[in-house]
């Protein structure tokens, strides 16, 4: 009964460009731009629904309350008399981009045959610092079921990103499977966000067999080229790991350990003298979803910026004729989040569990999404520009469309959160 399920964030009202994340070179670079929130999270529904049409099973992550009161409260102050950059850090929508929720690991993988979920503890950066609190509460509701574990996070010391700096291959998403934990060390100009403590704590709160984890050191060219998480890089869906040249600090000792605990391992490489990583990080060529459609075709959700550079379409096309791993490319359109540094797999924390353990209120279908577009066409803000997170009635704006959206998702306890 397990299947592999996508939780994406619903993209929140207060989606903005402050351009809050060092290292996120397209955050930085559209830092003061004029956001469109409500088109945001309309282009995040249609990607959900592209997925249900592949025949995939959909889950959701609400927005958290912004600004955050509480965080702000932490640090003595309110939204009226914070300076300007707690404003934005209060402020920010990222919680949108679930891959940093938290780290799964499926019940195959684990010694007490449960689900385990760590959430993320996100300290690199201030403005996801303060997210935790309220994904655990989501995911604790969502996994309420005794078959999940769900795990605070790990000290603050340690950073940790979530599922973006982790992935699982397996012969199918119910078989037992090879778990990679990747980190940084060094990212020179940039910080290396991924900790190994934090990885090695992780493996052993959900109680894996060391003999089926590997870590991996992120190259430090990735990380001061733009690869901030390793889902900027490198991907996986089942025996098949896609990644740049350039990924992993030593690839070919990761390969070889992989092969040799997984012999059916279809490991698929992207040489750089084919696309250069700052072409692979503009395009977001890695930070796609590699799924398995009920069709059993391997297929690659990309955005539309890899259909746009040449170097990327080009080598992909090729391998499509190569009948290699990857069978099929599908192509959504996510540029606001791809604006504020984030793609496809960004917005999806992956969990393969079985959907009739989850709480049914974070599953979607057709009809639900159409239940959640019309939330959004009613109540988020058409436009924010830079300077308007200061406005009271943005703020008041923001909180009665969250709120709205919660309600009509019959979820009004998370209100509050």
């Amino acid at each position: 009964m397990i299947r592999e399920i996508n939780f994406d964030g619903i993209i929140g009202p207060s989606h903005n460009y402050a351009g809050l994340s060092p290292g996120n070179l397209a955050a930085t670079h559209n830092a003061g731009a004029t956001a469109r929130p409500r088109a945001a999270a309309l282009q995040g529904i249609a990607k959900m629904r592209a997925n249900l049409a592949l025949g995939l099973v959909q889950g959701i992550l609400p927005p958290h309350a912004r600004p955050d009161d509480r965080w702000l409260a932490a640090l003595h102050t309110d939204y009226a008399a914070a300076p300007v950059h707690l404003k934005a850090r209060s402020f920010s929508a990222s919680p949108m981009w679930a891959a940093n929720a938290a780290t799964v690991s499926p019940a195959p993988d684990t010694a007490d045959g449960r689900c385990h979920l760590t959430v993320a503890n996100l300290v690199t950066m201030p403005h996801r610092s303060h997210e935790w609190p309220e994904t655990l509460a989501q995911l604790r509701l969502a996994f309420a079921h005794p078959g999940f574990a769900v795990h605070p996070p790990v000290p603050a010391s340690f950073g940790d990103e979530g599922a973006a700096n982790h992935m699982r291959l397996a012969a199918s998403h119910d078989a037992p499977g090879i778990e990679i934990f990747v980190y940084g060390e060094s990212g020179g100009r940039f910080p290396a966000r991924q900790h190994r403590e934090a990885c090695e704590a992780v493996a052993r709160a959900h109680r894996l067999d060391p003999a089926h984890v590997l870590f991996a050191q992120q190259s430090p060219e990735a990380i001061a080229a733009g690869a901030f998480h390793n889902d900027v890089v490198a991907v996986a869906n089942e025996r098949t790991l896609f990644a740049h040249e350039q990924a992993f600090a030593d690839h070919d000792g990761l390969y070889a350990a992989l092969r040799a605990r997984m012999p059916g391992v279809e490991i698929v490489e992207v040489p750089a003298e084919r696309v250069s990583l700052d072409d692979a990080i503009r395009s977001y060529l890695f930070n796609a979803q590699l799924v398995t459609a009920a069709s059993g075709t391997q297929t690659l959700i990309v955005p539309a910026e890899a259909r746009a550079n040449a170097a990327v379409w080009s080598w992909l096309q090729d391998h499509l004729r190569g009948n290699r791993p990857i069978r099929a490319v599908e192509v959504v359109d996510v540029r606001e989040s791809m604006a504020n540094g984030g793609g496809p797999a960004c917005l999806r924390l992956r969990v393969a569990c079985d959907p009739a353990l989850v709480d049914p209120r974070f599953l979607v279908d057709d009809v639900k999404l159409d239940a959640i577009a019309a939330v959004v066409e009613a109540h988020w803000p058409e436009r924010i520009e830079a300077g308007a997170i200061g406005d009271a009635a943005l703020i008041d704006q923001v909180i009665a469309a969250r709120r709205a959206l919660l309600t009509a998702l019959n979820l009004v306890e998370l209100i509050d959160r």
